[in-house]
């Protein structure tokens, strides 16, 4: 029989804009600093052996991770990451050196994804000015899963493909036989969404993926970014269902930036970290903040595959 259990790594910090957008550090409207939401990774476990699944962002949060692998006893198997946003991923090197047999696996977009956000101008651009000194090797070493499943001690795995949600190429996984779904960031518990790769046809997107995840019927639902007090309950489903309702709704509408931040944050007072709300909504309605000495004239929204919150 399996079980699972998850480790959630705190909040970091965002030092200073990147090369893209320069405002990216500056403070909420509301004070809030501007911080990466908390990750959370999952640990699935045989009587034997293991799968990590969506290793966290920097260093001492990886590390973090590896200890806390350790400490359960297991032989790490397998990494598999849910999709290609770096908080997902670029801590797996770090795993790594402590389980050299265990395999990174994730699906081809997801790989895309992580070779266009580990390129050397974007290494430079983005994450060493943001997070300095604590992003560790970046070296794609991802593979597509044979035959596109896991197994553990004679358990599928199974990789579903979701499309776009806040990125490109994004799949939960499905472990049927505990009734799992490790969802990444397709689901959300408590905190706000990362909007910063959306559009109209996108947030369609994301809502058509959460109808796949709800077809799975899964008893847990391990959200990708959650708060620590968050349990694993499906009704997490509706609740990001219910915020992307309102981001189009607000979309439709002739507003500013900080229209729409305030809007947000009246129809979900409790979610955290609006620091990440207001990313979302500088990228959405571009130009129409006033500029800060710091920031400039015409903000610039960079792609959606290299623009990862």
């Amino acid at each position: 029989m399996l079980s699972y259990a998850t480790l959630i790594s705190p909040a970091v910090p965002i030092r200073s804009g990147n090369a893209a957008n320069p405002y990216d550090a500056e403070p909420a409207p509301d004070g809030s600093p501007r911080r990466w939401s908390p990750i959370t990774s999952t640990l699935i476990s045989g009587e034997r052996d293991a799968v990590l699944v969506d290793p966290p962002l920097t260093v001492p949060q990886a590390t973090a991770v590896a200890d806390w692998i350790a400490a359960s006893g297991r032989r790490l198997t397998a990494i598999y990451s849910t999709h290609g946003h770096g908080d997902h991923w670029f801590g797996a090197a770090t795993v790594l050196e402590r389980f050299p047999e265990a395999v990174h696996y994730a699906m081809p977009g997801a790989i895309a994804t992580m070779h266009a956000l580990a390129a050397p101008e974007q290494r430079r651009g983005q994450w060493d000015v943001q997070f300095p000194g604590l992003i560790g090797d970046t070296t794609v070493r991802a593979v597509p899963p044979p035959g596109g499943v896991l197994d553990l001690e004679g358990h599928a795995l199974v990789p579903v493909d979701t499309g776009h949600t806040d990125t490109d190429g994004t799949t939960v996984l499905h472990v049927p036989s505990i009734g799992l779904v490790v969802a990444g960031d397709v689901v959300y518990a408590g905190l706000h969404q990362s909007l910063r790769e959306g559009s109209a046809d996108g947030f369609r997107d994301w809502l058509a993926a959460l109808d796949t995840v709800e077809r799975l019927d899964a008893e847990h639902v391990v959200c990708g970014h959650k708060t620590p007090s968050a349990d694993d309950r499906p009704a997490h489903i509706g609740s990001t269902r219910a915020y992307l309702l309102d981001v189009l709704a607000l979309l439709g509408s002739r507003m500013t930036a900080r229209d729409f931040f305030d809007q947000m944050v009246r129809r979900h007072p409790d979610r955290l970290n609006t620091g990440a709300l207001w990313a979302g909504a500088r990228a959405l309605f571009p130009g129409t903040t006033t500029p800060t000495p710091t920031s400039p004239a015409t903000p610039v929204t960079p792609p959606r595959e290299s623009d990862p919150r």
